[in-house]
Order: C-alpha cells, then sequence, then structure tokens
C-alpha cells in the first residue's frame, strides 16, 4: 500500500488560540467526565455512612487529589464559558476574528477568575488541606 501524503495537520501549522481552545474544550470535556465518577463516588460514599464518607473526606484532603480536584474546578469552569462562547457562535456571532479572539481570552480569564474565587471559598471555609 503506497503512503498517501497527508493533509496539513498539527505539525504543519502554528498553534493558534481558536485551534487551542478547541482542543482544550475537548479535553476538559473528557477530564469532566472521569472527575463526575469521582464524585459519584463521594456521594456514595455519604450515602453508606460516617465511616466510608470520612475515608472518602480524608482520601479527598490529600495534597495531590486537591491538585486534580483544583484541575476538575478549572474544566468545569472553562467548559461551561467556552460552551456559551459556542452557543453565541451557532447563533451566527462572534466570527470575526478579533471577536473570537476576544472571547478566548475572555473565557480563559472568566476560568481562572471563577477557579480562583471558588477555591477561595472552599478554603475560607476550611474545606482545603
Amino acid at each position: 500500500m503506497a503512503d498517501n501524503p497527508l493533509s496539513p495537520h498539527l505539525q504543519v501549522y502554528r498553534p493558534q488560540l481558536t485551534s487551542v481552545l478547541s482542543i482544550t474544550h475537548r479535553g476538559t470535556g473528557v477530564f469532566l467526565s472521569l472527575g463526575t465518577i469521582v464524585m459519584l463516588y463521594w456521594l456514595v460514599s455519604a450515602s453508606l455512612g460516617p465511616d466510608a464518607y470520612a475515608s472518602m473526606q480524608q482520601c479527598l484532603s490529600s495534597m495531590p487529589i486537591q491538585i486534580v480536584l483544583a484541575g476538575w474546578v478549572f474544566a468545569f469552569y472553562f467548559h461551561l464559558l467556552n460552551g456559551v462562547r459556542h452557543l453565541f457562535w451557532d447563533s451566527g456571532r462572534g466570527f470575526e476574528l478579533s471577536t473570537a479572539y476576544k472571547s478566548g481570552y475572555a473565557v480563559m480569564a472568566g476560568a481562572l477568575l471563577m477557579s480562583a474565587l471558588t477555591w477561595g471559598c472552599v478554603i475560607s471555609q476550611g474545606g482545603a488541606a
């Protein structure tokens, strides 16, 4: 079988904000799905009684898991805000290059800000390790 030339792809084009955000949107969707399994396990442990819940809370309070949870919170806000951005695109608005870049930067800034506010609330309530 002869090797047919491939269409130009990631190795040819320089990454642009729009492509990076698109790939990140897909990745955060996968990450959120995996994190939902952890959330389900947390809820089930709460229903199994105080011992199971305390064990799960101890697991969730470890530093590596806290870092993963912080990433999950960021993924949630990023995916949410980028999804709203896509809804605007579905209505035919925001396709101009300057608007696409402004909304992309707004998504990143909003996700960082909302993540920081969420973790600020968690830490102020004594919920993080």
